[in-house]
């Protein structure tokens, strides 16, 4: 084959190539979101948090979580974090309430978030993160996995394992519905099916075994839920009979068939409506 024909194919396989990911103004925003094909961090303009105070029924894991970040943030150890339990009890508004309180204290700590579904690039943006001049909490949303999901491999690679290992300047924290970060139907056919069912789960269950603190979300009680609601009532300024807006609180879950943070939380926005309140 002539020196031509070969400079030709060189060309075209460095066209395929994707191109390096661009990095960011780290000072331009306080949170980005990882996207992969192409690689970048698109910055947030204003990240969707509430304010800590607010996130009420959570008081250890908020504290938990809090200490955890505020070490980070200094630059002291600190565990990558499991956020796990009900739905709609706020594991991922806390997750954001607490990097915007240490972030007010300590400057340079940022937020990136990545989907579920891009995992497998997570090595490229570990790589990009190494060099970064801040403190970055790596967030993943609503982390779970199915039966024929082989991307937890890639998570689980990153988290303590592997040559390079995690970076000393992030921390990965992940929600999950899953104590386990995936379906328990899965791990018990795992576990019939399987010549040694010790083993043959291990290697699925022990990712959850990768984060250093598990903090735990429940269903929140009546008392609770009507607390969130007056919480929110005191904060932005709105004055309702407590007995009608008793009342109304407890319908509003009852057709929901729920109580919860998402559930007051929606309540208090049909409210703030009504009273011609902007939130």
């Amino acid at each position: 084959m002539s020196d031509d024909a070969l400079n030709r194919i060189a060309e075209a396989l460095e066209r395929l190539r994707p191109p390096p990911a661009t990095v960011p103004y780290w000072t331009s925003a306080e949170a980005f979101v990882w996207h992969a094909d192409p690689d970048r961090l698109e910055p947030v303009a204003r990240v969707n948090r509430v304010d800590l105070p607010l996130l009420l029924g959570i008081d250890r894991s908020r504290d938990t979580l809090l200490q955890n970040t505020r070490q980070f943030a200094k630059g002291l150890p600190a565990n990558n974090a499991l956020l796990w339990g009900a739905r709609g009890m706020g594991k991922s508004s806390l997750v954001k309430a607490v990097h915007g309180a240490v972030a007010a204290e300590t400057p340079g700590l940022v937020l990136v978030e990545m989907q579920r579904e891009d995992l497998p690039t997570i090595g490229r943006l570990l790589h990009l993160l190494r060099e970064a001049p801040v403190r970055v909490i790596l967030f993943c949303d609503d982390l779970s996995f199915s039966h024929d999901d082989q991307h937890y491999k890639s998570l689980k690679a990153v988290l303590d394992g592997g040559v390079e290992g995690r970076p000393d300047n992030v921390v990965f924290y992940a929600t999950s519905n899953r104590r386990h970060l995936m379906p328990r139907d899965m791990i018990e056919n795992e576990r019939a099916t399987a010549i040694s069912p010790s083993e043959a789960t291990e290697e699925k269950v022990s990712l959850s075994d990768r984060f250093g603190l598990w903090l735990g979300f429940h269903p929140c009680g009546q008392d609770e839920y009507l607390a969130m609601i007056d919480a929110y009532c005191a904060a932005y300024g709105v004055e309702v009979e407590p007995e009608i807006l008793r009342a109304e609180a407890i319908e509003w879950q009852a057709t929901r068939g729920a109580r919860s943070g998402r559930v007051a939380w929606q309540f208090f926005t049909d409210l703030a409506g009504r009273h011609g309140l902007r939130l």
